[in-house]
């Protein structure tokens, strides 16, 4: 390799480093900011290749601060508690069928407001629910491992579902309507699978009964009564808008951010949320990491590293679309695993474009590496920045999951379940095409 090449590895793993190691608090934006400025310094990357970055994530970012905005608006109003105790006493005392309403909620959730805003918001609910039910800890960790492990998996329908899919979607130039029809099916495989190995895994964990009377009603949740009511009809208007970006090419953060301004007047306007703390709690270092990260990239970019994954890539599609299906999906949930997601589908995204695949083969590789990165972090804590962050919630409710256990747990469980999704892939691409 030159030493461009080299240099390039250096400064993306020294960035990496400092993203999930967060020494002393320090912001994985001024972290990815840092290594892009160095990225500059050693001419890895030129000005010109920060302008091409943010033209590539500027919309996936925003989007993303938009969505976790409203959820959060959302948490704020008492929405998602409601909804976690509205399945509680559904459920009716059952405890295999609570664990089940859980596992539906996070999928629905996650699919609508993203898997951050499944995995930070709904998983400090399910918690402080289930010690209402006085449940002890080998009965809890059932219901916080399978609302942490869902919101990933699950995070596969629509692009606003997971910040990787705006990314994919916007490099490639996928619509809404268009992403939406390739990967609702999938993710109902995923679902399926989830559902299935998390039950196998933790079937004798699961508690058969519970006292549904330890919880209080679901309308007890409700901050404000009609800025709840108020919210339905405002989802049902960004679904609309959704479908519209594709329909009238209007970018999917234009919406996002519309809506996102809508429920911080309305909920200023009722005094349901405080203003500026809310705008202060999204999450603005997602916008200057997304830049900051993918500068660095560029620079494995411009060495010609990722050409080598493209090769790769070419490779497997000699065994015919399952076989690039299953290989690109596959490299992307061990990439995603080791050394985070978020720099992982870009990289891809490069090697996709390099092997100059067209038709299904390319859409094949498109879909794949999105569905690797989504439910390749799983495998391990490094994964994906939302794991970070939800290890880091529990561990301060007094629940403490081990690396060891975690990795133990995720690979039994993602595994299965990422093999199964791909296959799903595959089958339907074939079936639409």
């Amino acid at each position: 390799m030159t030493s461009m090449a080299w240099l390039a590895i250096g400064v993306f793993i020294v960035t990496l480093i400092f993203v999930i190691w967060q020494p002393k608090g320090l912001s994985i934006g001024w972290s990815a900011l840092g290594g892009a400025v160095l990225a500059l310094l050693l001419h890895v990357v030129h000005l010109g290749d920060v302008w091409s970055v943010t033209k590539i994530v500027w919309d996936a970012t925003l989007a993303f601060v938009g969505i976790i905005i409203i959820s959060l608006i959302l948490d704020q109003i008492g929405f998602f508690e409601w909804a976690a105790l509205k399945m509680a006493h559904a459920a009716k005392g059952n405890g295999r069928k609570v664990f089940l309403y859980v596992i539906t909620l996070g999928a629905i959730v996650s699919a609508f407001f993203s898997n951050d805003g499944a995995a930070l918001i709904l998983t400090p609910i399910v918690l402080e629910k289930v010690k209402l039910l006085k449940f002890d800890m080998k009965k809890m960790l059932p219901f916080i491992l399978a609302s942490g492990f869902i919101a990933d998996t699950t995070s596969l329908p629509l692009i606003v579902s997971n910040l990787v899919n705006i990314v994919s979607a916007d490099y490639f130039g996928v619509g809404f309507i268009r992403y939406a029809i390739h990967m609702i099916v999938p993710d109902l495989f995923s679902f399926g699978a989830s559902l299935l190995v998390l039950y196998l895994f933790f079937r004798n964990d699961i508690p058969k009964e519970y006292n549904p009377s330890d919880l209080p009603e679901p309308i007890k949740a409700v901050k404000h009564e009609g800025m709840f009511i108020m919210s339905w009809s405002m989802l049902v208007v960004l679904l609309v808008g959704y479908i519209l970006t594709e329909l009238r090419h209007i970018p999917v953060s234009a919406v996002a951010l519309v809506m996102a301004l809508v429920f911080l007047y309305t909920g200023s306007v009722t005094k349901t949320i405080s203003l500026w703390k809310t705008i202060k709690s999204a999450p603005w270092a997602i916008v200057v990491f997304s830049i900051g990260m993918y500068v660095v990239v560029y620079g494995l970019r411009n060495a010609g590293l990722t050409n080598l994954l493209g090769h790769l890539l070419r490779w497997s599609t000699h065994g015919g679309i399952y076989g690039a299906t299953l290989f690109t999906g596959f490299a992307a949930a061990i990439l995603s695993s080791t050394m985070n997601n978020m720099p992982t589908v870009m990289i891809d995204a490069l090697a996709i474009h390099s092997t100059n695949a067209t038709g299904v083969m390319r859409e094949a590789m498109v879909y794949a590496n999105v569905i690797g990165c989504d439910l390749g972090p799983k495998i391990t804590p490094i994964g994906s920045l939302a794991t970070l962050l939800w290890l880091h919630v529990l561990a301060h409710k007094g629940v403490k999951i081990g690396w060891w256990q975690y990795c133990k747990t995720g690979i039994v469980l993602t595994i299965p379940t990422l093999f199964v999704t791909l296959s799903g892939l595959c089958l339907w691409i074939l079936l639409v095409h």
